[in-house]
């Protein structure tokens, strides 16, 4: 039997959102239909990130981006499975996001931050472009924050 829940300790949260290199972002669609997508990410400050760069995508107008213009409430998970149920662990960043179109990604005061923290933290743009087309980003400026693994000792 796993132990109650318990909420992940500060300094794993922190350095899970600082180190996970893969979360699902849920957003709205205008006839209120979930919609979820993984993503990559980095956090600065009070933001996570996500570029929308140079990978394959299946559209040309991305569901997550659109959405955002109606609905800007979003979700976003990080969450780790493991055979060993008493090593699950998940995070939930609540938050309002934005589409922010930086004409110079580098050199824009919010976005530069983050364009370098992408870089740094996926080296697969060494090789991949951080955008597609027109530099735009995801800015999802959190508003709450919600855990959960089975505790005592979590987290890979």
């Amino acid at each position: 039997m796993l132990a109650a829940t318990m909420r992940l300790p500060d300094e794993a949260l922190e350095r899970l959102l600082d180190t996970w290199p893969v979360a699902r972002l849920a957003t709205l669609g205008p006839d209120r239909t979930p919609h979820i997508v993984p993503i990559v990410f980095a956090r600065v400050g009070p933001h996570l990130w996500s570029p929308i760069d140079g990978k394959p995508k299946s559209e040309r107008a991305l569901a997550r981006v659109t959405h955002l213009r109606d609905a800007p409430r979003v979700s976003v998970l990080l969450d780790h499975y493991e055979d060993d149920w008493r090593r699950l662990w998940w995070i939930r960043v609540d938050g309002s996001a934005c589409v922010v179109m930086p004409g110079d990604p580098e050199h824009h005061p919010e976005a530069g931050p983050a364009t370098a923290r992408l870089r740094s933290k996926y080296p697969q743009y060494a090789t991949t472009p951080l955008f597609r087309g027109i530099p735009t980003l995801i800015r999802v400026r959190i508003t709450g924050i919600r855990s959960w693994y089975p505790g005592p000792g979590p987290t890979s």
